[in-house]
């Protein structure tokens, strides 16, 4: 699997993901690098006239809305149309998630939407999932679910922060336990399995959840239907 995205790749997913959105839609505003570009493009036509409302899936994609100029809601009023959102890993309609450490509203806004795009570049497209999962935890259950995990054969590490001691800290007050698990052959199971443990908030696994992954190229973009 090729790593990493370029700019090109990224931003052309975004943009193609952005059409599907017209007038009066209700949007669910993913997070990352790729759902980004959406956002900065779903700004862009709300000033020539869109009319819409997005809801943030973190802060980050709270305040590029708002930088943006697309008004904003919640789920206590609206239900989102379309959700617009990146992955880590896509393998058809089932991703990882939590690179950002906002897989848990993610999941939230991504499951409430009528329709979930997930925009990516090549990089993210595999044959089977086997990137780290992320696993949401309550602090004071860290030892006690990295326990478990290791039950289920993961090999759980908790996220350093890049620019402060100490662990990654969510926009919800949680830490990440980044879990390897090689390659996951039965998804939904494993799902099922960290799902089941006192003490996770939410995992990265997205089973089934996606309706359509625009893959953006250096020449444009491919729309896959699911």
């Amino acid at each position: 699997m090729k790593q990493g995205g370029s700019e090109r790749e990224k931003r052309h997913a975004g943009e193609s993901a952005t059409q599907a959105v017209s007038d009066g839609m209700v949007v669910g505003l993913g997070t990352g690098s790729t759902a980004a570009f959406a956002i900065e493009m779903l700004g862009e036509r709300v000033e020539a006239g869109l009319d819409i409302h997005g809801i943030p899936t973190s802060f980050q994609s709270r305040q590029l809305a708002r930088d943006a100029g697309i008004p904003l809601t919640t789920l206590d009023v609206a239900t989102p149309d379309v959700a617009i959102d990146g992955a880590d890993q896509v393998v058809d309609d089932t991703l990882i998630k939590g690179g950002g450490a906002a897989h848990a509203s993610e999941k939230i806004v991504d499951t409430a939407a009528d329709r979930l795009i997930v925009v990516a570049d090549p990089s993210k497209i595999a044959q089977a999932l086997c990137h780290p999962v992320p696993v949401a935890v309550l602090p004071e259950a860290r030892a006690t679910v990295s326990a478990r995990v290791k039950e289920l054969d993961g090999t759980p590490e908790l996220r350093d922060a890049a620019s402060k001691d100490g662990p990654v800290v969510t926009d919800n007050g949680n830490l990440v336990l980044d879990c390897e698990f090689g390659t996951v052959s039965d998804p939904k199971k494993l799902a099922t399995s960290l799902s089941a443990i006192p003490g996770v908030v939410e995992h990265g696994l997205f089973v089934g959840c996606a309706d359509e992954i625009h893959i953006g190229t250096k020449e444009g973009v491919t729309v896959e239907t699911l």
